[in-house]
């Protein structure tokens, strides 16, 4: 079969590395849009707290509804992020016990928190 080089079809083990790719890029790409709704979650907890404790007066007590509502979606979207990174170390892993083992990625692109 040719290869690429030859200006045929891209060879099998070609293909599969292209696939990999850009399965790992879209992972990476989730889980850093994850990492940016968590961080949007956490920006509007805070903005409401500080926009209370401008509300509350010495004598009154106001129960927060919303932060549970904050707190389980960013439970949620941690387990999502958690899960997205075992997926990639498991891409990451078998990328690199493969042919080109020699070639490892950079694992600082893919930090999951």
């Amino acid at each position: 079969m040719q290869n690429s080089a030859e200006g045929g079809r891209p060879a099998p083990s070609e293909a599969l590395n292209d696939s990999l790719a850009s399965i790992v890029s879209n992972l990476v790409s989730l889980i850093q849009h994850i990492q940016a709704s968590v961080e949007l979650i956490e920006t509007a907890i805070d903005q409401e707290q500080r926009a209370g404790d401008q509300e509350i007066g010495a004598d009154i007590v106001v129960l927060d509804d919303v932060t549970p509502r904050y707190a389980k979606a960013t439970a949620a979207l941690s387990t999502c992020n958690a899960s997205l990174g075992v997926a990639l170390q498991f891409l990451l892993e078998t990328k690199t016990s493969g042919p080109q083992a020699d070639r490892a990625p950079d694992r600082r692109l893919f930090v999951c928190n």
